[in-house]
């Protein structure tokens, strides 16, 4: 490895002993050698920061943060510590596949104003894999807050490479937010960078009992915080808000869960960022599908 690595690879931890060392073989195992890992425990007490102080070496650099800060900060810390101009993320109960960084260093250097890369992965759970392959694009900054805002692109933390100026400029995570921080951190890239999306799958999501991402629970109202945060839902997506959360609640109420689908209801009515009544969110249901329908298919088309 050169002095200085190529990439740097973040990666939060808390008590996750296992799932971590597993993450960390699979960037060992890389076809590309000048890396190197910062792996922040955020406060572990299973044994976590043993088992990381064991491996621990010139490439792996572990942080300890004293007690528990959340994921966020966790990798924010990581992001301070990087040493290389690019960063990209690998989630500890995730693992990466042997080419990733390799392919992920050839699109930046051939390409020097690429800021951000968003890849494609396959998802894990219970023992059954499901691809999430998204189309290939390559996207203006504007086309990158409409992928976001419209849902249009799968993502989720692992699938994300920035140069690392970039993600100072956008203020690296909030680290208030304890889910959908992954899409507040592109639409703020998004003020002055587009992404390069990957149809390529690259890592391997692997969905814990623990997962902060579980399908539904606190979706909502994580997603009245983002939208608190970002004033372009209101102002130029106020039709596709509603439809993100109408959409929500009839996932819930056909799979029997009337109470959760109340409870969402409540809080997207209740919420100074949504105030959404229950007409309003029938009355957006067809033209938000209609409209995110259409930029799905103007991303497939590129």
């Amino acid at each position: 490895m050169s002095e200085v690595a190529r990439i740097t690879v973040v990666t939060p931890a808390r008590n996750r002993r296992d799932a971590v060392l597993r993450a960390i073989d699979s960037v060992r195992a890389q076809s590309f050698a000048d890396w190197e890992h910062v792996v922040v425990d955020d406060g572990s007490t299973d044994g976590t920061r043993e088992a990381l102080a064991e491996r621990a070496g010139d490439r792996l650099r572990v942080l300890s943060l004293p007690e528990w800060r959340g994921a966020n900060a966790a990798r924010n810390a990581g992001i301070r510590a990087s040493r290389a101009p690019l960063v990209t993320f690998l989630d500890s109960d995730d693992e990466f596949l042997p080419g990733r960084l390799e392919r992920t260093i050839a699109l930046f250097d051939r390409d020097p104003a690429l800021a951000v890369t968003i890849s494609s992965f396959d998802q894990e759970k219970n023992g059954t894999v499901r691809r999430v392959a998204n189309p290939p694009a390559r996207l203006d900054a504007g086309g990158l807050e409409q992928a976001i805002v419209a849902d249009t692109v799968s993502i989720a933390g692992s699938a994300i490479t920035a140069r690392r100026d970039a993600l100072e400029r956008a203020g690296l995570f909030d680290e208030t937010l304890m889910r959908l921080q992954d899409r507040d951190l592109l639409l703020r890239l998004s003020r002055h960078h587009g992404a390069l999306v990957l149809p390529d799958v690259d890592w391997v999501k692997h969905t814990s009992p623990d997962s902060i991402s579980l399908p539904h629970g606190g979706y909502v109202e994580a997603f009245a915080a983002l939208v608190a945060r970002h004033p372009a839902y209101r102002e130029r997506y106020a039709t596709l808000a509603a439809y993100m959360v109408s959409r929500r609640l009839l996932s819930r109420i056909v799979q029997g869960e009337i109470g959760g689908a109340w409870r969402d209801y409540r809080i997207s009515r209740e919420s100074p960022s949504l105030g959404h009544s229950a007409w309003a969110l029938v009355a957006a249901y067809g033209p938000g599908r209609r409209q995110r329908r259409r930029l799905r298919q103007a991303l497939r088309d590129g």
